[in-house]
């Protein structure tokens, strides 16, 4: 303000108080005093006429500079091109018109008051318009950007969790539990394949264009069209992620597709989820959650509110899938996928609720943990089922050559893969009742007592005191199948199969413990005994087997037995004994020893049973009994015993004599 104008209020205050100061004392106003009030009323006219002219000057200003800048915006509609794809030092020159028109109609709105001249209003909505049509572009810049550097996601292979290695394991399948084949139980052992490391974020944009997209984002919202950005953000982002999915094979399923699955499609789809929601959790969303924070900055809940929005339905997808699988039937051969899902979920779970923490991410985080539960009831029950599953497994016939059943292959196969999840498992049936009885008779005809010994085996094992419910639950499942293999037996009319049978599969399973992670679960206690029972059945086979057919080479002052031999000549002795060793080597070479440790360990045995008996009583006779009635040697005999459990079944004609 100049000195001029300062003098001149200064006169116009003296003025006013002289006034004030004559109308309080009551009287007429002096002459002086009339003259005085209409050089004020004068100089106000004055002072308001002045105003009024900067206020129209600063209007016009303010209309002037609209029309520079919306000239700026509009001349860019001519253009198709997108103004980016110039550089980003074009791209600013747009933000900075756009941001100042902004400002020009904060200051147009607000300097005249509710009164506004017509030219005013017309200016304003003039300035609104070109403000929608800068808002549309740059939600077409915004989109392009976020299209055009979109970087691919791959799946880091080295995380999955699924390792379909080799560990020798039999490719039988048992056609009772679903004909899955054991190859379909095993997951891998390598537990070292879960991700250690700290978080890991990638780029799903390319970052040359970041502070573009901050930009232009920061613009928008400035200008209240908040909205709008986040919609194309969380569009152009959510088809990234759906893309992912689809390329690897994620379908969108609903409850009832996966529910008519049958369980080869099934096994194949729980595989892909498995792979990819550990890569979409541990590094996906964290690198989608980062993107939203360097686009929006210190707008946290808009960053929060584009990134929920956007993976939200993804994510839903996938535990829509996770539900469906705990809601199928209770099949055995799904256990170990329902648990490596479940095992992942738990795993996953601190990082879920780091991503969804907030309140826009709840229903997220709610409903991923109401599925990891499900799919962890789904597993317990499942493996609770099993041990019901073994007991009803009825045989009408006897399985071939008395050699392991499918059944203890399938049992001690499913037992060695559980291992893999000892933890997840045992924390499982922890939870189970404690009160309830673990012994569950099978049925009425599987041997209780079996199954008793089993429980008395446990209560003194030496297994490791971390995995007790684990370790209870399969000293029940053994004892189980060891019942329904005993039933098993029975189907053999032939007492010495009983004994092979019992044997193979006792040793089978004996040799399943000892050379896997089993042995840590069943503790040596368990070990000892077992391989006790199966040694125990090798004895009674040669029992069986070979006193009877041995009974025609005992002295008639020996307890003869099986085919009347008391009394015989040593000739008749050396007939009956041909037939017997004939009879026994036509059977037991269809007869089956798989193991060949086994296998050598039984041959041995009964060739020393048979050798020193049939030496000794050779010798004693040879020079009383005719040749043509001699019509083994002992290394006839050696080598033939060498063709037993071979399971192809000889005969021996009449004429041989090697």
């Amino acid at each position: 303000m100049g000195e001029f104008e300062v003098e001149g209020e200064e006169k116009l205050i003296v003025a006013a108080k002289y006034l004030v100061k004559e109308l309080r004392s009551g009287k007429s106003l002096t002459k002086n005093a009339k003259k005085v009030l209409g050089n004020l009323l004068l100089e106000l006219s004055r002072v308001v006429i002045a105003e009024d002219r900067d206020e129209e000057n600063e209007i016009g200003e303010i209309e002037q500079r609209l029309n520079v800048v919306s000239e700026k915006i509009m001349t860019r509609e001519v253009d198709e091109s997108m103004i980016w794809d110039l550089g980003s030092d074009e791209g600013n020159l747009y933000l900075d018109a756009v941001n100042e028109l902004r400002g020009l109609i904060d200051r147009l709105d607000g300097s005249s008051g509710l009164g506004k001249a017509g030219s005013e209003e017309l200016s304003l909505r003039k300035a609104h318009d070109v403000l929608q049509t800068a808002m549309a572009r740059l939600e077409d810049e915004f989109k392009h950007l976020l299209v055009e550097n979109r970087l691919p996601f791959e799946l880091e292979h080295s995380s999955f969790r699924s390792v379909e290695a080799d560990h020798g394991v039999e490719e039988e399948a048992m056609a009772s539990f679903g004909a899955a084949s054991t190859e379909d139980l095993i997951l891998g052992s390598n537990n070292d394949s879960r991700r250690n490391s700290g978080e890991i974020v990638v780029d799903l944009i390319n970052p040359d264009v970041i502070s573009d997209l901050k930009n232009i984002a920061t613009t928008m919202i400035a200008s209240g069209y908040d909205r709008e950005c986040i919609q194309v953000c969380t569009m152009v982002r959510k088809d990234a992620l759906d893309e992912f999915l689809y390329n690897h094979e994620v379908e969108k399923l609903s409850i009832e597709d996966v529910l008519r699955m049958d369980w080869a499609t099934l096994n194949t789809n729980i595989k892909k989820w498995v792979r990819v929601v550990r890569n979409i959790v541990q590094i996906y969303l964290l690198s989608e959650k980062s993107l939203d924070n360097q686009i929006f900055g210190d707008l946290n809940e808009i960053g929060l509110t584009c990134f929920v929005d956007t993976v939200k339905a993804p994510m839903m997808q996938l535990l829509n899938f996770g539900e469906a699988v705990s809601l199928g039937p209770r099949q055995p051969e799904k256990l170990l996928r329902i648990l490596e899902m479940y095992e992942l979920a738990s795993e996953l779970l601190p990082e879920i609720d780091a991503l969804f923490s907030d309140h826009p991410g709840s229903s997220v985080r709610t409903e991923y943990r109401e599925v990891m539960k499900r799919l962890g009831d789904c597993a317990r029950t499942t493996f609770l089922e099993f041990k019901s599953a073994i007991a009803s497994d009825v045989s009408s016939h006897p399985f071939p050559g008395g050699a392991v059943h499918p059944l203890t292959n399938y049992v001690m196969n499913y037992l060695m893969a559980l291992t893999d999840f000892s933890h997840t498992l045992d924390s499982l049936l922890m939870e189970h009742d404690d009160a309830e009885d673990l012994t569950i008779p099978p049925s009425p005809d599987i041997i209780n007592p079996v199954m008793v010994e089993e429980e008395s085996t446990y209560e003194n094992s030496s297994s490791p005191e971390k995995f007790l419910a684990m370790t209870r639950h399969f000293y029940s499942i053994t004892s189980v199948l060891e019942a329904n293999l005993q039933e098993k037996s029975k189907l053999y009319k032939d007492i010495s199969l009983r004994h092979i049978f019992l044997l193979n599969n006792i040793h089978y399973m004996t040799r399943k413990v000892l050379k896997s992670e089993l042995r840590h679960i069943f503790g040596d206690k368990w070990n000892r005994k077992h391989t006790w029972k199966f040694q125990q059945q090798s004895i009674e086979y040669e029992r069986a087997t070979w006193l009877p057919v041995l009974s025609f080479l005992k002295d008639d002052s020996g307890s003869g037995s099986g085919h009347g031999s008391k009394n015989l000549r040593p000739r008749e002795r050396f007939q009956g004994f041909n037939t017997a060793f004939e009879e026994v080597y036509k059977a037991q070479t269809g007869w089956l020893i798989s193991d060949e440790g086994l296998r050598e360990d039984v041959r041995t045995k009964a060739s020393m049973w048979v050798i020193q008996a049939y030496w000794t009583f050779y010798s004693r006779h040879k020079n009383n009994v005719s040749e043509r009635y001699i019509k083994y040697t002992t290394d006839d005999l050696e080598r033939l015993l060498l063709d037993l459990f071979a399971g192809s079944p000889k005969s021996l004609n009449n004429s041989y004599r090697r």
